[in-house]
């Protein structure tokens, strides 16, 4: 087919958006679990295989479906032009409004679902993803559309709202029901669920800000199974399990317990201030910029041990003696090999590194702060202003002074 590219391409942008996408074949007999396993729990084997084959029949091709099904979830699948045995695309599923317990407890009970299923119902929903607003998806799946078909014209869009059929036949009624004995649909929420952690714990340690951030970006689009009847307090455990996934991927970067710490310890506190979806949003986002520009600055990955004990009093106070022989008597090593050392590992001496560190805090003091050049030259450890402003014009190009009335806010 002429658009296999731009098919991967697609699919990796739904993927973003959290929607699962499948290609069906209604020639096969064997029919996947595109749904987590939902039909396969409410029909039977025959059943479920008789309606799905007859539901891939009916479909025109040149024609994008978006369904609404009689569970409360949506799709959207069309016929694949150029291939063989009439391939269906089907994205999904998704919902567009939220579904508390007792709309999920009216579901169970109309489909005649026995109580002893209905926790894998309840994890189902609250796993679903959240599209409010098909808007993007569907301009997503229009401008796909007119480019497998090769014009807006030469397709059409159809809305089907589908409900149970006639002879359906409760689950709890037919002669060989009987309790699963493992939670199908829990096990494989739970194994995706696990696998997306492991790979936001994965770009967390390599400090890939944007690959974090677009993992995280549809999370107030993902359905979250409601813990606790407070939804504040869902909201603000949701936040902390995401920051001990994301404290974990900085451990996987090799960033210094200390550093890490501190952060935490402060997006701790920002937690319990949360009062509204919008603000855990904001907060969740915060955080993994913040956990990954950690790893991109303080990430020792590589540093032998010794190196990195240097790096990490070096960063957790600039106003110590961070001269060669203090940091040498401190380790207990001869001053020479740790200069030989450091230079082989950083690429520039301890003196260089220290310097460099101590100017990039008054860049940031100067910046952010209206304190005196004075104090600032004391909080990054040169008490000596006149050497202070020697060293800082030599990574800067400029004095404090001048850089301040460049940039600063207080200079006005």
């Amino acid at each position: 087919m002429h658009y296999e590219a731009e098919l991967i391409f697609f699919r990796k942008l739904l993927r973003n958006f959290h929607l699962n996408t499948n290609i069906l074949n209604s020639s096969e007999p064997d029919i996947p679990v595109f749904d987590s396993g939902l039909r396969k729990l409410i029909y039977s084997e025959s059943d479920y295989s008789r309606l799905f084959h007859e539901r891939l029949a009916d479909t025109k091709p040149n024609t994008i479906y978006r369904v609404s099904d009689e569970y409360l979830c949506s799709y959207i699948f069309f016929r694949l032009p150029e291939t063989e045995g009439d391939q269906c695309l089907i994205i999904g599923p998704y919902t567009q409004v939220e579904h508390p317990l007792r709309v999920i407890l009216n579901c169970a009970e109309k489909l005649s679902i026995p109580s002893s299923l209905f926790p894998q119902l309840e994890k189902y929903y609250s796993d679903l993803p959240l599209i409010p607003d098909e808007s993007t998806i569907f301009a997503l799946v229009n401008t796909f559309g007119e480019t497998i078909w090769g014009s807006l014209d030469h397709f059409s869009v159809e809305y089907i709202e589908r409900s149970l059929p006639q002879d359906y036949e409760p689950v709890a009624s037919r002669p060989d029901f009987k309790d699963t004995e493992e939670p199908l649909i829990s096990m494989q929420i739970m194994e995706e669920r696990y696998a997306a952690e492991n790979r936001m714990i994965q770009a967390v340690s390599q400090g890939l800000v944007h690959k974090a951030e677009m993992m995280i970006s549809n999370t107030a689009n993902q359905g979250m199974e409601d813990r606790i009847a407070d939804p504040v307090r869902n909201l603000k455990n949701y936040c902390i399990i995401l920051k001990t996934l994301l404290r974990k991927g900085a451990e996987a970067g090799a960033v210094h317990p200390l550093h890490i710490d501190s952060l935490t310890s402060k997006f701790a506190k920002k937690i319990e201030l949360i009062h509204s979806p919008e603000e855990a949003y904001a907060l969740n986002q915060e955080m993994v910029r913040k956990y990954c520009l950690l790893v991109k600055n303080h990430s020792m990955k590589g540093y032998s041990l010794l190196i990195r004990k240097v790096l990490t009093r070096i960063d957790s106070d600039l106003t110590a003696d961070l001269s060669l022989k203090t940091q040498a008597d401190l380790l207990n090593v001869n001053a020479s090999y740790l200069s030989t050392l450091f230079k082989k590992e950083t690429g520039v001496t301890l003196t260089d590194y220290v310097s460099r560190k101590r100017v990039e805090h008054a860049v940031f003091l100067l910046n952010s702060t209206d304190m005196q050049i004075q104090t600032i030259a004391q909080y990054c450890g040169i008490p000596d202003v006149n050497y202070f402003t020697k060293t800082f014009k030599k990574y800067v190009q400029k004095t404090p002074k001048e850089y301040r009335e460049s940039v600063a806010p207080y200079s006005a």
